[in-house]
Formats: C-alpha cells, sequence, structure tokens
C-alpha cells in the first residue's frame, strides 16, 4: 500500500504523475516529458496545480478524470464503465481499498476499488515502461446477480495544447490512409464492427500540438491491443478536459458476467515524444525488448501467392523451390490453393486436407524438398472461414455464425466459422496442428478475410464476436505450445488485423496485399508508426503490379521493401537470368544489412507531399540507411534539400549511394554524389545535400557510416 497520495512514474524519459487522493479511482495529473526528481512536497504542488478554479457546479469545472470516468462523478462524457443489472447499477462509483506500487523495468502502479452498492470492484493498472512506453487496463469484477457490460474504456489525458488530431483509414490494398483535422469538441469517435480492426482502422489516434510532424512537435498517441471490435476516441469537453480513450466495443448482450466472473479490458497503450519519430520509438523500443520477440534473424521468404495464385503443380513448385533457394531464400510458404478441391476463392474453404488430386504424393515431398535446400517449409491458412460449399459447411452447418437470417451475406465467396463451438474449435485445430506436425511446417500464414458483419452463436443468434477473437488468441497460444518454434503471421485481407493484441501471438503482420512500391511506400511508413521494420512482411512483387497495373522497375520495388521482414512474391520459375542475378544481388543486400534495419531508430525527414526521406539509424549512431524517393513532380524544382534526421551532430559521415543493382543515371546526379563526401551530421540535418533529379517514381539509397 503507498501512503503517498501522487505516485511519481518515471521511465525512458517520460513521467506520469497519478493522484490517489480522496480514494477515488487514480487520475493522471502529468503525462509527458520527464520532470526531473521531485520530492513528495513537490508532487502535492503538482496535485495542487491542477486543482481548477470551482464555481457553483461539479459538473463545470475541469477536474483531472480518473483512468476510468465515472458518471456519478459528474462526468458527462462517454462513460468509462455502462452496464446494469436488470436496470440497477447503471452509474457506480468506485472507492479507492489499496494501491500496490512495483518498481523493476517497468514501474507499475496497480489501484484496487469497490462500488459495495453496486456489487462491483474494479482493478486498474498503469504501467510505463523502460521505454517510456503507458499502458493501461482494468478488470471488472461482479459480486452481486448476473451484470450485462456495455462498455469498459480507459482514458489518457492530453494537454490543452494537443489541439490537432491525427488518425487512419483506408482500405482493400490502400491502408493506413493519413487523416488530419483539429481536435473538436465533444468526441471523435472510431469504431471497428466487422470482428478486426479492420483495413480502414485508425490504429493509431495521435494528438498533438498545431502542424507537428516527424521531427516536431509534442504528440501523444494511443492504441488499443486487441484484434475484436473495438473503440478509439478523443474526447474534449467545454471545461478544457481532453482525453484519448479505448477498449473493446460489445454488441448488445454479449458480454454479462455472472456471479464472481471478472472481465479483464485489453491493454491501451500511450505513446508521446516530441515529433511522431519518438512516439513511434517508444512503440519499437517496447515491443523489441519482449521475451517473446523475434530473437533470430526474419528469415527472408518467397510466397507462393503472386506467382502461382491457384494454379498449383507439384513439378512447377519444385522449381519454385530450387529456384527461391538458389535466390537466397530462407523460408518458402504456400499461399491458397493447396487443399481439397480448390480451384478458385468459391470453394472449400474449412476443409483442410491436402488435395490428393492436385498432390498425389501429398505436400510431403516439397516440404521435404525445402528443408533440404536449406529454408523453412511455410503454409497458408484461413481457420476462422468457411465455404459453403465445402464439406465442414455440408457437415456442420449449425457452425456457421448466424444473425437470425441464415449465415448472411457471402464476402469473397466465404462465410465465418463460429469457433465458440467447442467441436468447431477442435475440428480446425486438430487440422492445423496435424499437418503442421505431418509436414513439419515453421510458418503459417493466417488469414481473415471476411468481416464478421452477422456472427450469431447458434442457436439462439446471440452475439459471438468477442469470443471468436479470444478463441482466435487461444488457438495461436495452443498451436505454438504444441510446436515450439512455429511462427505466424497476422494477415487479414492485408493490413485487415495490425494490433498489439494479436502480435502477442504472431511473429510479422501483412500490411497490405499492394506490392506497388508507390502505394507500398506509405502503407509502411504509417504502419511504422506502431511497429518496427521487423514485424512487416514487405514483399518485392512482380514488375507490373497485381493490385493497380502500376508498373515500377526492380530498384524501385526492392529498394522500398527492403527494411522489413523481406519476401519475394515474383514467379521464380520464369525469371531470365538478368532479372534472376538482380534480385539475387538484392537480398543479399538486404541480409548484409539486416542487422541494422532490424535493431535501428527509424527515423523522417518533413518533406513535401512529393518527397520521402526515410531511413534506420544505428543504436550508436555510427551507421544509417536512407531511402529518398520522388512520388509526384513538386509544384517547385529541384526537390527541396536532403536533411538527414537522427544523426550524431557532432560525428563525421561518408556518404554515398548504395548502388545494389544499378546507379542514379550520370544527368541526374548532382556533383557531391560524384566523388568521397565526408560531413558532420550536424551539417547534414541542418544544411542537407542537394537532391537527384529523380523521375517520378524512382528512388535512391544512401548509406551514411562513421568517418572516424
Amino acid at each position: 500500500m503507498t501512503d503517498s497520495p501522487v505516485v511519481h512514474l518515471r521511465r525512458g524519459g517520460t513521467s506520469v504523475a497519478v493522484s490517489l487522493t480522496d480514494a477515488r479511482l487514480p487520475r493522471i495529473l502529468h503525462w509527458g516529458a520527464d520532470l526531473g526528481d521531485l520530492t513528495a512536497a513537490d508532487l502535492d504542488a503538482v496535485r495542487r496545480a491542477a486543482e481548477p478554479t470551482i464555481g457553483d457546479s461539479a459538473v463545470t469545472y475541469p477536474q483531472p478524470v480518473p483512468v476510468v470516468p465515472q458518471l456519478a462523478e459528474a462526468w458527462l462524457g462517454r462513460p468509462g464503465i455502462a452496464g446494469s443489472r436488470d436496470g440497477r447499477a447503471w452509474a457506480p462509483l468506485f472507492s479507492v481499498t489499496g494501491t500496490r506500487l512495483g518498481e523493476g523495468d517497468a514501474a507499475v502502479l496497480t489501484v484496487e476499488s469497490v462500488d459495495t452498492a453496486s456489487e462491483l470492484a474494479l482493478t486498474v493498472e498503469i504501467r510505463l515502461e523502460a521505454s517510456g512506453l503507458l499502458r493501461t487496463r482494468a478488470a471488472l469484477r461482479n459480486e452481486g446477480e448476473p451484470y450485462r457490460l456495455d462498455t469498459l474504456e480507459l482514458a489518457l489525458p492530453v494537454p490543452d495544447r494537443a489541439a490537432e488530431l491525427l488518425d487512419f483509414t483506408g482500405r482493400w490494398a490502400n491502408e493506413k490512409v493519413p487523416q488530419r483535422h483539429p481536435f473538436p469538441l465533444g468526441a471523435w469517435v472510431r469504431e471497428s464492427r466487422g470482428g478486426k480492426p479492420g483495413l480502414d482502422a485508425p490504429t493509431l489516434l495521435i494528438a498533438g500540438e498545431p502542424g507537428f510532424g516527424f521531427r516536431g512537435g509534442d504528440t501523444w498517441g494511443a492504441h488499443l491491443g486487441w484484434s475484436g471490435n473495438q473503440t478509439l476516441a478523443a474526447e474534449r469537453t467545454p471545461a478544457g478536459t481532453r482525453v484519448l480513450r479505448g477498449g473493446a466495443l460489445f454488441l448488445p448482450g454479449e458480454l454479462v458476467l455472472a456471479t464472481g466472473e471478472t472481465y479483464t479490458a485489453p491493454w491501451l497503450y500511450g505513446a508521446r515524444g516530441t515529433g511522431l519519430d519518438a512516439l513511434a520509438a517508444q512503440f519499437h523500443r517496447h515491443l523489441r525488448a519482449r521475451p517473446e520477440h523475434p530473437k533470430t534473424p526474419r528469415p527472408v521468404l518467397v510466397n507462393t501467392w503472386e506467382a502461382v495464385y491457384f494454379d498449383h503443380d507439384p513439378e512447377r513448385l519444385l522449381r519454385f523451390a530450387d529456384r527461391a533457394a538458389a535466390l537466397g531464400a530462407e523460408r518458402f510458404v504456400v499461399d491458397d490453393g493447396w487443399f481439397t478441391g480448390r480451384r478458385d476463392d468459391t470453394t472449400s474453404l474449412g476443409d483442410w486436407t491436402v488435395d490428393p488430386e492436385r498432390w498425389p504424393d501429398g505436400l510431403a515431398p516439397l516440404a521435404e524438398r525445402v528443408r533440404d535446400l536449406g529454408m523453412d517449409f511455410g503454409l497458408w491458412f484461413e481457420p476462422e472461414m468457411v465455404n459453403r460449399d465445402s464439406d465442414l459447411a455440408r457437415a456442420h452447418p449449425e457452425w456457421l455464425f448466424d444473425g437470425g437470417h441464415g449465415p448472411g451475406l457471402p464476402s469473397r465467396h466465404q462465410h465465418v466459422l463460429d469457433l465458440g463451438h467447442d467441436g468447431a474449435y477442435q475440428h480446425v485445430y486438430q487440422q492445423v496442428s496435424a499437418l503442421i506436425d505431418r509436414l513439419g511446417i515453421a510458418y503459417v500464414k493466417w488469414d481473415h478475410n471476411r468481416y464478421l458483419t452477422d456472427a450469431g452463436h447458434t442457436p439462439d443468434g446471440t452475439p459471438g464476436v468477442h469470443r471468436q477473437t479470444e478463441r482466435a488468441y487461444r488457438m495461436m497460444r495452443e498451436l505454438r505450445a504444441a510446436h515450439p518454434g512455429l511462427e505466424i503471421e497476422s494477415c487479414a485481407s492485408g493490413g485487415g488485423r495490425v494490433d498489439l493484441g494479436v502480435l502477442e501471438h504472431t511473429d510479422r503482420v501483412w500490411p497490405s496485399d499492394c506490392n506497388d512500391p508507390h502505394e507500398r511506400i506509405d502503407v509502411q511508413r504509417w504502419t511504422g508508426l506502431l511497429l518496427p521494420p521487423e514485424l512487416h512482411g514487405d514483399h518485392i512483387g512482380a514488375e507490373t503490379a497485381h493490385t493497380t497495373r502500376r508498373t515500377a522497375p526492380l530498384e524501385f520495388r526492392a529498394a522500398t521493401v527492403l527494411w522489413g521482414h523481406l519476401g519475394v512474391e515474383e514467379d521464380l520459375t520464369r525469371c531470365d537470368d538478368a532479372a534472376f542475378a538482380a534480385l539475387q544481388t538484392w537480398v543479399a543486400a538486404h541480409k548484409e544489412l539486416r542487422p541494422l534495419l532490424h535493431s535501428g531508430d527509424v527515423v523522417h525527414a518533413d518533406t513535401e507531399s512529393e518527397v520521402r526521406l526515410e531511413g534506420v539509424v544505428s543504436p550508436d549512431l555510427r551507421d544509417a540507411l536512407f531511402q529518398f524517393a520522388l512520388l509526384d513532380r513538386p509544384a517547385a524544382w529541384p526537390p527541396p534539400r536532403l536533411r538527414f534526421p537522427g544523426l550524431d551532430p557532432d560525428r563525421r559521415y561518408r556518404v554515398a549511394e548504395l548502388a545494389v543493382t544499378a546507379a542514379v543515371p550520370e544527368g541526374q546526379r548532382p556533383p557531391w554524389m560524384r566523388s568521397d563526401l565526408v560531413l558532420p551530421g550536424r551539417v547534414l540535418a541542418e544544411s542537407g545535400l542537394e537532391a537527384p533529379s529523380l523521375d517520378v517514381d524512382r528512388s535512391v539509397l544512401l548509406r551514411l557510416t562513421d568517418a572516424g
């Protein structure tokens, strides 16, 4: 039990000051830059300084709001808890009964509270991680008759200078589209109701000083670590309070707590810093410090999807594997099309048995060849989905979600298999697990293509979305426990399930089905606010992109995806010798750069909208790689000077083009590129270099190394 009325959490350059006075739920007085060493008297002064001038009504003054706001405390915004017990206990008021402060790598404050009248108990946990990342969650225990919980959301305060909002929207193959606007009075609410965050997911909700960019302006961002229906909101009251908040979104009657039952909300993450790069660095450093973070170099993989689609032929895929190994790949992934009856996307989802017609000897010969060639073997599944034209759906139509009007509209000819049925769960788990065991599968690409728009659990039609998410987590967890070393990719029509909840059970995400570098460069840029490069898969696609039909040379395609968990989706069996040799060179370059790319700080220059200058700087600031790309013709020509962020201002760097397979044409090269150039980091950041005169949809890689 802590006796201090104000607790000061300090980690990673961040301070969080929390008031625990008057037996109220914890109220964050400050979440921002480190306040330094503060005495008990200093902290009490911080608390008093945050107290408002009180008028004649508690409703109208901007009091510090608890992390779980309560209507009974005169909070008129979105309630932190909403629910009832047959119309009773709908406005709980919690009183703190105990607090604990834990000090280790993370500073952890745990607060216990009860509302005896409502027969509810609430535990709030606030963690400040070593990276400076803040995260909080709450657990609600019902101590009376069954309690219907409609909402449990947590809130993180931001200061009044956080006057502008940034979040994201999008659609298939065009994910992570940024949108910005002033922080309005009222609530800016983003809801995901399709059983996953979605292709239009906000991912992060960021508030900052007007005009904030990657390198300037104080920013605060919130992310919900949950892969199902959810809410993220920014709320501003007329009294001056501003909060970022989030929680799981429940369908009507979806969560009813029995006597003695507890619901624990997903983590609400908060990151902050001066500029978006600093905010992202808190997420990256936290993720890299997790025990479950991948410890081995991320294997370069070859994926068969855009190379062969459903056209599976054993001899061709054996040749494909040979070519993949010669390319330098370390993992070979067979995508959709391998299971019984699967010739297109209209049939057979749910029948996870190898097609005996296409694969008369099974997949074992291919898997063995892959391993003999020194690669891991991976396989595509979509465990949560089913076609009505499948043996599984015919045998168990009751396992399909049904909201009362049948299984609903098809999407890509598929429906959702309700894993809330124990029989359905065990059926899928056993089929997938048996194949992993029999084929020695090291990697599962786990897809999720259909939204859960009509997810009624049969026979009564009660909502099953929340349980579906929990069951998906459980299956991933059980598969990894049963098959040590198994890696799983979270794919959901591309970037539909990118969150820190699913990343507790997976090893990478697939940000988008679009491999066109013109589009991909920004999908990766904005996904990278949450995830470091090694956690998102980025593939070299065909010269003409499947999704946009835009054509791009290998140099632009490869330079754009070099940074992440690299893959290749070209049909290697049809590459001529010159194209294959060029791909080999890029794969080798990635492997050489991988230690830098997957450990360094990701940085972005604030540039004109048509220009990209971004890179990775090593932790010791001795090495860096940048990509300069031109996505459209700027109104003014030539492009602005290249000013490199994130360098050591007092270190001297040698700057050189990293020409993996082709150099910038001589007529587009500024004079400095024609000879050795050494400059201090401060000069490179402030004065910069003249940019090459690139054509649209072209880029150049620049390596900056310690010149001694």
